[in-house]
């Protein structure tokens, strides 16, 4: 049984559908920014629409300053920061629970009629998607508005992507609200 999308069809939705592979699968980078939330809805209706499997995928690290370390060197007298022990175990479980958060707020949960398969790798996004994702696979990604403070500091996942992927890449953009909601 084919499930049709919803219309009007965005551009992510044509691109995804020019490039997909059969027998493949998507992975795509979960986030919880308005453009990662629209490119989780689109991956699970691919998933659902090809049978693929889909690999939610949310890296971390102890540098990357949401996780409370430095990514750039300072000017002037720098503090280090000294981590004695750290349990990786913690990060990951903090990770998966971010990412059945993520499910719940953009499709209302874990899809039961889609196989998922979370990874939390450590490390930058963008070096985790491409690494996890083969020939036949696709990255779906969101896109960040180019100009707030984090994409010009850290530079773009969807980018990073498309320039080191060994397979097609989907940048999905935020949802536009739609004509008829009135904003309030």
């Amino acid at each position: 049984m084919k499930t049709e999308m919803v219309h009007p069809v965005t551009e992510a939705e044509k691109e995804l559908a020019t490039v997909a592979a059969p027998g493949g699968r998507i992975i795509v980078g979960i986030d919880d920014s308005p453009g990662g939330q629209a490119a989780l809805r689109l991956a699970v209706a691919q998933a659902r629409n090809s049978h693929a499997r889909l690999v939610a995928v949310r890296s971390w690290a102890l540098g990357l300053p949401r996780h409370g370390g430095l990514r750039r060197r300072r000017l002037g007298p720098i503090h280090p920061h000294i981590v004695l022990h750290w349990d990786r175990t913690m990060q990951t479980e903090a990770s998966r629970d971010f990412v059945s958060d993520c499910f719940l707020d953009a499709v209302g949960g874990m899809p039961r009629d889609v196989a998922v398969t979370v990874k939390t790798p450590e490390g930058e996004p963008g070096a985790a998607l491409t690494g996890i994702a083969a020939g036949g696979d696709v990255i779906i990604v969101g896109q960040e508005p180019s100009l707030t403070v984090r994409r010009v500091l850290h530079g773009s996942v969807g980018g990073y992507c498309r320039k080191h992927a060994r397979c097609p890449v989907v940048v999905v953009p935020p949802e536009e609200p739609h004509a008829d909601v009135k904003a309030s």
